[in-house]
């Protein structure tokens, strides 16, 4: 059994968490996203935010333009069911389902922030694939997107996450309930922040 302690509480995830925790979740790792970003970010170079180990690997900027052409999908996915849901009243227990649980658990890092299980992104968000998913100014519309994403966190707060359920990215058939596409997201950001990192202690990043 997996216990987690956020702010002072103390839930299994295998059985619930209230809504109230997985919403501050997320929005705790958004926010050190956004610090990171502009911390670490803000002053490079364009050669450093271009820079590739091998072809097959990103650069930064391809990272932030993937996690922006999920932004693309999810944050208006997100609007769409805060504003048109039936579900207004908010969620006291959250408790995921056994495919929406499954899919966040595979893509949040482990305890040693590490990658538990690799993925390969479909064309329509790999840039390497499609190559024009990078603007050139990923960084600010990153900046921007996550933005959006904690005020979308918040108004969140006024629905029901459990009953509200969207579409995923991979198909529009397939529909999870919102908080667990809410961790999804939150945990596929957190994912490739750890990728930036790497991109930037390796020993042939350029200095300037």
């Amino acid at each position: 059994m997996v216990i987690f302690v956020l702010k002072g509480c103390i839930f299994d995830r295998n059985r619930f968490m209230t809504g109230e925790q997985l919403i501050s979740e997320v929005e705790q790792i958004t926010q050190a996203n956004l610090n990171f970003v502009q911390r670490k970010l803000k002053h490079l170079s364009d050669e450093q935010l271009n820079w590739k180990l091998t072809k097959e690997t990103w650069s930064i900027n391809e990272v932030l333009a993937h996690l922006n052409s999920f932004a693309a999908f999810y944050h208006p996915t997100f609007e769409k069911k805060i504003e048109k849901t039936r579900f207004k009243k908010p969620t006291m227990n959250f408790i995921s389902s056994p495919l929406g649980r499954a899919t966040w658990r595979s893509m949040k890092l482990g305890n040693a922030r590490n990658i538990k299980r690799k993925f390969r992104a479909t064309a329509a968000y790999n840039p390497s694939l499609t190559p024009e998913l990078v603007k050139g100014n990923d960084r600010d519309i990153f900046i921007d997107e996550q933005n959006r994403f904690l005020d979308l966190l918040n108004e969140s707060r006024t629905i029901n996450i459990r009953k509200a359920k969207v579409p995923v990215n991979i198909s529009k058939i397939i529909k999870f309930r919102m908080g667990d596409a809410l961790l999804l997201v939150g945990y596929h950001n957190d994912r490739h922040m750890e990728q930036i990192k790497r991109i930037l202690a390796h020993s042939q990043f350029p200095k300037k």
